[in-house]
């Protein structure tokens, strides 16, 4: 069911000039450029388009910024944090129905990204007072060895469209915690979202060139002098593998520090005693997530043959039942695809499929009318020459491909570059784990289909990045080791 409808005005936009050591300010250039509204293509707002003064104006006030917040206490840190946390939390309709009104997704999961974005600012101001350090003695007795951690400095931080704030969050946080400054650069989509989180910082007590936000039309033209600027010690990045290969051979030349969280092309495997239902429900749990516009999304549903049209009918039942319209509607399931340019690379992945033999089950063409809108779609059958096998798909299309044998599912799960999450379904439990151990992830759903959490460490291997965000180990990203390492002296003798 697809239901169109004009989108009500929002009323409570965020400032929409950089933010640059404190200031709200108009770019250099004075350009602007417009956010869309993806399930209307209705402007919403034009926005400041930073340009490379600008960059280098943000990177230079965080760099100046960088001795006094390293300096400031733990707990300081900890506290804008918690408050940062609470006023998300209080704001959380406003929020979501900002991140609605510029991304697509249906109101009732931007209510949910808010909890889990809010939730990295609570994890992270718990983490702020528990960086630790050690002393030791060295083995001859000779020296004392005194470890602390300290903030790797300003850091470069790059976000992608689909969850505008807790990508924000996420990287944030930490670098918060950690005593770092921060250049930040939304995804030019969903600038709006990003703005707004800085407002709730500044407003939280987040002291004047800590973030420095500059958005923009022209990513490059910001990022490339931030890399290269000698200044920033780190960049955190979420988003494609072939950004993430340009920022690491930038990273290079001034051997910063990388967080990479890049593509994934996930595998979801139905074993043959798997509890049916359950895996249907985990599937739509990872395959239409924010309309399938994830990179944990299954992006390869492999099920086992005697199964698998069993599997397929049920799941395509589920997803023709979904409601598809504009997010901000009450009871919308599905809402548009970011753009144009992701709407055309859907039907271009399902054309491809359907011509090397797949099935259409349900859904398969692109709607009409206004809006990016694609419906949930099922195909059956799919080869593995396909080329949404080797390119993540983006949008809310399940992909099924049948196997014959554990070993076989194993061996088409690892046909990938890729190794960012796989999901396994079984009722046998060392089966499900024996499975999960074989693939090449660095996360794995065992009769589950939701990974995300802020206490888990998030991340891939292989091409799907470097680094983990969230979790005890995520603020060890934003800070590096330092070692002392003082003598030992023997005590003076006591006088008589």
């Amino acid at each position: 069911m697809h239901r169109h409808s004009p989108s009500e005005p929002l009323t409570d936009l965020p400032p929409t000039g950089l933010l640059i050591d404190g200031v709200r300010r108009p770019s250099s250039t004075g350009k602007t450029f417009p956010v869309e509204n993806p399930a209307t293509n209705e402007i919403l707002v034009e926005v400041a388009d930073g340009d490379a003064t600008d960059a280098r104006a943000a990177i230079e006030a965080a760099g100046a910024a960088q001795a006094d917040w390293a300096a400031t206490s733990p707990r300081y840190r900890s506290e804008i944090l918690r408050r940062a946390y609470e006023l998300v939390i209080e704001r959380k309709e406003s929020l979501a129905r900002l991140m609605t009104a510029e991304m697509g997704k249906p109101l009732a999961e931007a209510r949910g990204e808010v909890d889990y974005g809010a939730e990295f600012l609570r994890w992270f101001s718990e983490e702020a007072v528990r960086i630790s350090g050690d002393m030791t003695t060295t083995p001859d007795g000779v020296n004392r060895v005194l470890v602390s951690r300290v903030p790797v400095g300003p850091v470069v931080i790059v976000t992608p469209w689909n969850f505008p704030l807790a990508m924000g969050t996420r990287k944030i946080g930490p670098a918060i915690a950690a005593g770092c400054t921060m250049v930040f650069k939304p995804a030019e989509q969903t600038p709006l979202t990003s703005l707004a989180l800085a407002s709730i910082l500044e407003e939280a007590g987040l002291p004047k060139g800590v973030l420095n936000v500059v958005t923009t039309s022209s990513p490059s033209e910001v990022v490339t002098p931030w890399m290269s600027s000698g200044i920033a010690r780190k960049v955190s990045f979420t988003g494609s593998t072939a950004v993430g290969r340009i920022l690491l051979e930038q990273s290079a030349a001034h051997v910063m520090r990388t967080s990479l969280e890049l593509g994934g092309n996930a595998a979801f495997v139905v074993c043959r005693d798997a509890d049916l239902d359950l895996a249907v429900q985990g599937a739509m749990d990872a395959k239409m997530r924010n309309m399938g516009e994830a990179c944990t999304a299954a992006n390869r549903i492999l099920v086992d043959r005697r199964i698998a049209d069993a599997f397929a009918g049920k799941l395509a039942e589920r997803m023709a039942a979904m409601t598809v319209g504009n997010g901000m509607e009450p009871g919308i399931e599905v809402g548009p695809l970011i753009d144009e340019a992701g709407r055309e690379k859907v039907s271009r992945l399902v054309d491809d499929a359907v011509g090397r033999g797949a099935r259409v089950v349900t859904g398969g063409a692109a709607a009409s009318g206004p809006g990016y809108f694609y419906p949930p779609t099922v195909l059956a059958e799919v080869s593995p020459d396909s080329e949404l096998w080797s390119t993540e798909i983006f949008g809310p299309v399940a992909a099924i491909t049948p196997f014959d044998s554990e070993e076989q599912a194993v061996e088409l799960a690892n046909a990938t570059s890729a190794g960012l999450v796989g999901y396994v379904y079984s009722q046998d439990i060392d089966r499900a784990l024996t499975i999960s151990e074989a693939i090449d992830t660095g996360m794995v759903g065992v009769n589950s289909g939701l990974v995300s959490n802020p206490a888990a460490p998030f991340g891939g291997v292989k091409e799907s990045g470097l680094g983990r965000e969230g979790s005890t180990v995520g603020i060890d990203e934003f800070l590096e080791y330092k070692y002392y390492t003082v003598p030992r002296r023997s005590p003076a003798p006591l006088a008589d």
